[in-house]
């Protein structure tokens, strides 16, 4: 039992950390390739998929608070983590600083937890730019079969000439349309191509060097907060020669709890919170960083609390516009931000935003022009249905 919770000495720790060599990391990251890398790791699918179904169905335009309350949390994390990581500057993070805290057996235990965590979160991603990639692909008239097109499982119907994900909103827009999708041709995925496709692209970037990688973390991260700063700065304007839809739809800021814990009123507040939680997670992986950071006494806390700061203030403003735009009884669909930039009508501005988001790698659904919820009213293709063949 005593072996199971033996701390390895923080001496040995850092003395390892120093070893250099052929197979050590390099020390070549500074404040600004941490604070980018904190941002590429924190902005992804939770502020562009989760910001719209926890306004809909937990804080309504409260998701501002809701934004404020989940910060304030990692806020908290996020010095633990800063502490840590100038304290024991290596690689390890969470399973190192618990091997010298905490002992072997919890230390391994994290470190499995790290491992599921960083797994199922590049699972997740790479779907949602899988899915934008096939999105693109279609407005373009190329069609995947649908075994190709998505997680395994998931499941296709054959409607208006085509293969579609059947979703819960695209199910409703069917019966809307008198058509029960049971009496569809159905499909089911048993393999995403493109989601295998973007995993191994990321992972030949990462083999060539931490340099590189930071290098194209730090491309990505421009183009994100570029995708988002469109998105604000067109959704800002409309609102600003618009303002009675801005205030009809901000009206009432914070719903009435409908007698359920969670579903609107301070309570819905809270349940938001943890709800888009998952957007902010990414910042601790800046302390994986520690062992290739110049100066990590200094530039560590730079980079966690950096990346929070500026991520949540994007969040707040991101919140903002888009429950301004779209009323957040209508925002529970895959892609809301997509939704709000189509309100303002400007179509530069809404291709820019779908073309950012797959080089992104954060959407988890892909929404084709006939199957999205269009303004807040559910839009299926009329026509019909004809059978599948082989060349779909």
């Amino acid at each position: 039992m005593a072996n199971l919770l033996a701390r390895k000495p923080l001496h040995k720790i850092l003395d390892e950390a120093q070893e250099s060599g052929e197979h050590s990391l390099r020390r070549a990251l500074g404040p600004t390739n941490l604070i980018s890398l904190g941002i590429g790791a924190i902005i992804g699918t939770g502020i562009f998929v989760l910001t719209g179904t926890a306004a809909a169905n937990h804080a309504g335009p409260a998701i501002v608070l809701s934004f404020t309350l989940a910060a304030v949390a990692c806020v908290f994390a996020g010095l633990c983590y800063a502490e840590f990581a100038s304290m024991i500057p290596v690689a390890g993070s969470a399973y190192t600083y618990g091997y010298a805290t905490l002992g072997e057996f919890i230390a391994w235990i994290i470190g499995w937890d790290l491992i599921l965590e960083y797994a199922l979160g590049a699972a997740t991603v790479a779907s949602g730019w899988s899915g934008y990639v096939i999105s693109l692909l279609g407005d373009l008239g190329i069609r995947l079969s649908p075994k190709l097109a998505g997680a395994p499982g998931t499941q296709f119907v054959f409607y208006h000439g085509h293969w579609e994900r059947l979703t819960a909103q695209f199910e409703m827009g069917l019966m809307q349309q008198s058509v029960n999708a049971a009496t569809l041709p159905h499909q089911a995925c048993v393999f995403n191509l493109f989601g295998f496709i973007g995993i191994m692209i990321v992972t030949a970037i990462l083999v060539i060097g931490i340099k590189e990688s930071a290098n194209f973390n730090s491309l990505i991260v421009i183009i994100k907060v570029c995708v988002l700063l469109i998105f604000l700065g067109l959704g800002a304007n409309f609102l600003f020669e618009h303002r009675q839809l801005a205030m009809s739809n901000w009206t009432p800021f914070l719903p009435p709890n409908t007698g359920h814990y969670g579903d609107f009123g301070w309570s819905g507040i809270a349940t938001a919170a943890g709800v888009i939680f998952f957007a902010y997670i990414g910042f601790d992986a800046v302390s994986t960083a520690a062992q290739e950071a110049k100066n990590p006494k200094r530039d560590m806390p730079i980079g966690i609390l950096g990346s929070l700061v500026i991520c949540t203030i994007l969040y707040i403003l991101v919140a903002v516009v888009l429950t301004g735009l779209v009323k957040y009884t209508s925002l529970d669909v895959p892609d809301p931000i997509a939704i709000g930039i189509d309100m303002t009508g400007v179509a530069w501005g809404s291709r820019l935003v779908k073309l950012g988001a797959i080089g992104l790698f954060i959407y988890f659904f892909y929404g084709r022009k006939n199957s999205r919820v269009q303004r807040g009213d559910y839009q299926v293709p009329v026509g019909p249905t004809q059978a599948p063949t082989m060349a779909d």
